[in-house]
């Protein structure tokens, strides 16, 4: 026998109990069991954890910037992050270590760098040239706040302006302060009697780069120049000043105000402003001034060679339109036009031909950067039509309750999706081609197809192409559409199990090869889809209501707590009552007045039109009991071989046969172990004096009492979280605990103290998994079954006995009867999965997906062939004693057990203190492993069958519901969870995929040459010289204006490394930084070189220092004293 060192792994799994464990897995196996013959081909070194990518619309947006000439869009976010967007499929994301907003961001066109001004008063200089950017150089102010910063086209020094009214300007070659500071009160001198507040705004002439225009937040503008080193103008203003604009030719600026208005100055007329404009005031009679507005909080001025220039701004509506919606107001001669937005505005730009300020501008788009949205507006066309968004940006369109990553899908399917899909697409957008459209793809090194499945608050869910790093929606369906939508509050008695969003989607259950669809919602319902290329429409929407309640008798049999036979469909028994109808009773109250036999949606009673793509094949809905709501699903199961759904909550288990929409099992979760149930239930009254339980899951906590206990997951306590929940954590599990103490044998008297019933009756249905396999140990080949696992840690079997395929399957009942096999672990099960002889994994049999609408002869006899399970272990038909192994992961361990026999051959205490919330069985490098995601941040991966410690990483701690809710593992080595309620994190666990992440990234810097200059012609000399006149070097260069304090900032220098030294910071900067550029790579390769030298002899320097302290430490002593 092959034995495995199982070494110690995350909190309390000492080496005493892995030998334990693995010496009673030993006394379990047999002499001539197979495993030994299981060659396990996964290592260590095949793993390695590292995010790769993040999709969606950054959470909580703060600033916004663009390069005119690389074509580049960068977003920064409340929370420090920073996106960067280039052409469709390049988008990249980073993140500044201090987590602190990012309240401005600059490019340096065409440079491949940008800098970002953060709340915390530091500025970093980040290195674009690179696939992963970094951070070269920092700076931390001490004293002063920063609120605004300019850095002009092809200069290296940058200006920073704070909330004192000082201006600071920093070199971005070398990120050191210079000298050179306007101070507040030399810029205003007697012109204000008081401190005229923050800077708002700096800016250099057009025309004169030697002219900065500064704007403070009080009202008062300042023409500087910074050659004399004092204010050439001075323009002061009643109202705040939110923003300024030049016009292109320098004779004129544009401010905005906080009463809505606009005023145009004249730069040498700073006595009263040249026009003053309020674009939303309503103009009074007699002169009088337009009543005040609400701040124009941005305004942009752009020229245009023909024709009238443009002003755009956002805010500025009058205070009378309450409930109006966010806009943006476009001027352009005499037309006005007010776009109205979904969400506030957070910032905009116009994006222009030329980079140039002193040039005519041609603004031809517009970047609308709004709370949850980025809107683009094509200012050339008529009407300002939208451009299509290529961004995957709208995951959070309504918030997703819960996702499915599937990798290595048939190869078919995202093509027909997208068929399907590209029929939904709105119309009326801008024929342009997207403005945004710098940088690279990086290599596709990944060919598989990855598919995304997010569900949504609203009922939708959208599948999504995930292929190659990159997100593009395929195709949205709308499962609401199925049911009426109440107008009034008197119309929704029914849907008060959930306050909000009765339709959310809680359990996606898909079948990629059968393209088979099922989801579990919030409603206590159950939708099943067939997905068709045709369009049809149904007459009577096909729909089954079940009366799953949890229920003992008082008279005890004398064989104990027997399941009673099951019926044949149809024919109806105690334990189920079931209403196989096209549509709901309206109600039927009990005779005490109690809501009894009512669901809690209403499915239409019109004929539904059903569009190509997923259309539904049965409704399946829980209905109330004597006053008391439907609890919510916990699990859900389809299979398309056997035709049936499957699914369970707190009160037991429902299975239905979808092809002949009858109810094949309703069960409480008590009666499905009949006379081997290990705990001790009492018998309860018929209901009387039952409490209603409430909402969902959300009340099992009253009036009971909950043992004091180490290491309950706290599934329990969260269970008031909002009815979103997916049931990795909706599951009640306080029993957890005893069953812990108890684990060694899983003996448990009937007279146990754990007895109440209340507690009893929250053993839910956890996990169900469809396969074909051994169900008892005597069988001698394997069946087509279910296997159940509860919030108790309990796995049971239920055979299934499929009638033949074809006529006879819709006419023959399925019969379904439980094995009387009951296996046991701690902790609420998770993930099952079956093995064949070789360790491969057996996939739930299915059929392949056909044109259901189409009917053909031929198809009709295919249909009886396919019918029958279309993935069975290949050694089945072999008569052998161990034949298959069942992998079995609950929320505290994973059992390896070997069937038919039953023995469990392995085991792994995952981990003692936490508990796990996600765990997959996945395929990886040709091979297979569990994957676990912890509730203490641990991701862990095991061999199979004998459950190695392979991976061990803590990457994530549970902070929020979010994160449990969305996290899944799939084949290849990815994972994803939603990081934020607007983003998708993709992450990898495959070592491979770790190193060819790098080429697959896409490249941000590509060279470009930049435009060539306007020529000035005469306007050269109307300002003293154009933009060459001024040689800032010589006016803010140490030598000229010496050094900036040094307590005033603190440099620090970036981990952006060698790489980052590249391109460092601008083209203007000088010769220098182009020389470094232009290095071929043999030069690189000897810098490298050097540095690991330098590094090298560091190392041996240091060896050689330690060796001779322990030299000395022990030249004395003699060998034995070691």
């Amino acid at each position: 026998m092959r034995k495995f060192n199982i070494r110690k792994v995350l909190d309390g799994l000492t080496a005493v109990s892995s030998a334990a464990s693995a010496s009673s897995a030993a006394q379990q196996q047999q002499a001539g069991n197979r495993e030994t013959e299981i060659q396990e081909t996964l290592q260590s070194e095949h793993f390695q954890l590292c995010k790769t990518v993040r999709h969606g619309f950054p959470y909580q947006p703060s600033a916004l910037a663009f390069d005119p000439v690389q074509k580049i869009l960068a977003i920064g976010t409340q929370t420090g992050a920073l996106r960067l967007f280039g052409r469709p499929g390049v988008e990249c994301y980073c993140q500044h270590d201090s987590g602190a907003a990012v309240i401005q961001l600059q490019f340096l066109i065409n440079e491949g760098a940008l800098v970002s001004a953060l709340a915390d008063d530091t500025l970093h200089l980040w290195n674009l040239r690179q696939k992963r950017p970094a951070i070269l150089h920092s700076l931390k102010f001490n004293r002063e706040r920063i609120t605004f910063c300019h850095l002009p086209f092809q200069s290296k020094w940058l200006y920073v302006g704070t909330e004192r009214g000082n201006i600071h300007i920093v070199n971005v070659e070398s990120f050191t302060l210079s000298g050179y500071v306007i101070m507040w009160n030399k810029a205003i001198e007697l012109s204000s009697k008081s401190h005229p507040g923050p800077i708002v705004h700096i800016s250099d002439n057009p025309m004169d780069e030697g002219k900065l225009l500064i704007g403070f937040e009080s009202g008062t503008v300042v023409l500087w120049d910074l050659k004399s080193k004092k204010a050439d103008y001075r323009y002061t203003h009643d109202e705040a000043i939110h923003s300024v604009a030049w016009h292109h030719e320098g004779k004129q600026f544009i401010c905005s105000h906080s009463d809505g208005t606009l005023t145009i100055w004249n730069v040498k007329s700073p006595t009263k402003p040249f026009q003053t404009i309020t674009p939303h005031g309503k103009q009074l009679k007699d002169g009088k001034k337009p009543e005040p507005c609400k701040p124009i909080l941005k305004v942009e001025y752009k020229t245009t060679r023909a024709g009238d220039p443009f002003i755009i701004l956002s805010g500025g509506l009058s205070y009378d339109t309450v409930g109006r919606r966010p806009c943006l107001t476009v001027m352009h001669g005499k037309s006005t036009a007010v776009l109205e937005m979904d969400y506030s505005i957070v910032d905009f730009l116009t994006l222009c031909e030329t980079p140039y300020p002193n040039d005519f501008q041609e603004p031809y788009a517009v970047v609308v950067l709004l709370e949850k949205d980025l809107v683009l507006i094509d200012l050339a066309q008529n009407g300002y039509p939208i451009f299509e968004n290529p961004y995957p940006l709208t995951i959070h369109e309504s918030p997703v309750t819960c996702c499915e990553y599937f990798a290595d899908c048939p190869v078919d399917l995202i093509p027909a999706l997208y068929s399907v899909g590209a029929r939904q697409k709105r119309q009326g957008y801008s024929k342009k081609e997207w403005p945004i459209s710098g940088g690279n793809w990086g290599l596709i090194t990944q060919s598989y197809p990855e598919i995304i499945i997010t569900g949504h608050a609203d009922g939708s869910i959208k599948f999504w192409d995930a292929s190659a790093i990159t997100l593009q929606v395929l195709y949205k369906l709308k499962t609401a559409k199925v049911f009426e939508k109440s107008r009034n509050k008197e119309d929704r008695p029914n849907t008060d199990i959930v306050d909000e969003d009765p339709y959310a989607i809680q359990i996606i259950s898909w079948c990629p090869e059968s393209r088979m669809l099922c989801i579990a919602g919030v409603s206590a319902h159950v939708i099943i889809y067939r997905f068709s290329k045709q369009e049809v429409t149904t007459e009577v929407i096909p729909m089954l209501e079940v009366r799953l309640l949890y229920e003992i008798n008082d008279v005890e049999t004398p064989d104990g707590e027997q399941v009673p036979p099951l019926p044949t469909p149809g024919t109806g028994s105690n334990p189920q009552s079931i209403v196989p109808q096209s549509h709901p009773s309206t109600s039927s109250s009990s005779s005490d007045g109690l809501r009894d036999n009512v669901p809690c949606l209403k499915v239409k009673n019109s004929p539904l039109k059903q569009s190509p793509g997923y259309q539904i094949e049965l409704v399946i809905q829980l209905v109330w009991v004597s006053g008391e709501p439907p609890q919510q699903i916990t699990s859900l199961a389809v299979n398309s071989a056997y035709g049936l759904v499957v699914f369970g909550n707190c009160n037991g288990i429902a299975m239905v046969d979808y092809l002949q929409k009858t109810v094949l099992l309703n069960l409480g979760t008590i009666e499905l172990y009949g006379s081997n149930d290990p705990y001790r239930r009492e018998p309860r009254s018929p209901r009387k004096t039952r409490q209603p339980s409430g909402a969902g899951l959300c009340d099992i906590n009253e009036g009971t009492t909950v043992p004091e206990d180490r290491c309950k997951s706290p599934t329990s306590d969260i269970l008031h979280f909002s009815a979103k929940m997916s049931r990795k954590l909706s599951l009640p599990t306080e029993l957890k605990p005893d069953l812990d103490v108890k684990d060694n044998s899983f003996s448990r008297s009937r007279s146990s103290s754990v007895t109440s019933i209340d507690k009893e009756s929250r053993e839910a249905i956890s996990a169900l998994h469809f396969c074909e396999t051994f169900t008892r140990k005597a069988d001698t080949s394997p069946s087509p079954c279910l296997w159940v696992g509860t919030t108790l840690g309990t796995v049971l079997v239920i055979v299934l006995n499929l009638p033949p395929g074809g006529e006879q399957r819709l006419l023959q009942p399925v019969i379904v009867s439980p094995s009387g096999t009951i296996l046991r672990l701690k902790g609420a099960i998770l993930r099952m999965a079956f093995l064949d002889t070789t360790g491969s994994l057996v996939p739930p049999a299915h059929e392949p997906w056909r044109e259901h609408n189409v009917p053909e002869d031929k198809d009709e006899k295919d249909k009886s062939k396919k019918r029958r399970p279309v993935s069975v272990s290949p050694s089945s038909s072999q008569e052998i004693s161990e034949n298959q192994y069942a992998v079995i992961c609950s929320e505290k361990q994973a059992k390896v057990i070997s069937l038919p026999s039953q023995n469990c051959i392995y085991k792994q205490n995952i981990t003692e203190t936490s508990f796990v919330l996600r765990g997959d069985i996945v395929s990886l490098s040709n091979s297979i492993c569990l994957a676990c995601f912890c509730a203490n941040g641990h991701i862990m991966t095991f061999s199979l069958p004998s459950l190695r410690p392979l991976l061990d990483v803590y990457y994530l701690p549970l902070t929020n519901m979010r994160i449990a809710r969305t996290f899944c593992f799939t084949n290849n080595g990815q994972a994803l969870y939603l990081v934020s309620p607007t983003e998708i994190q993709r992450l990898t666990y495959s070592q491979e995929t770790c190193e060819n992440l790098q080429e697959m990234l896409g490249e941000l810097f590509t060279p470009v040459e930049t435009p060539e200059a306007p020529n000035r012609g005469f306007f050269k000399g109307l300002f003293g010289g154009g933009a060459q006149s001024l040689d800032r070097e010589e006016l803010f260069g140490e030598s000229a204006s010496g050094k900036a304090s040094r307590s005033l900032a603190q440099h620090i220098p970036g981990p952006g490394g060698i790489e980052g030294v590249k391109g460092a910071a601008s083209g203007v900067v000088g010769e220098l930084a182009r020389a470094r550029l232009a290095l071929d790579e043999r030069g690189q390769k000897l810098g490298e070189l050097e540095e690991k030298t330098a590094a090298m002899l560091y190392s041996a320097d240091s060896f050689s220092k330690h060796a001779h302290e322990m030299m000395l430490k022990y030249k004395d002593k003699k060998w034995y004293q070691f």
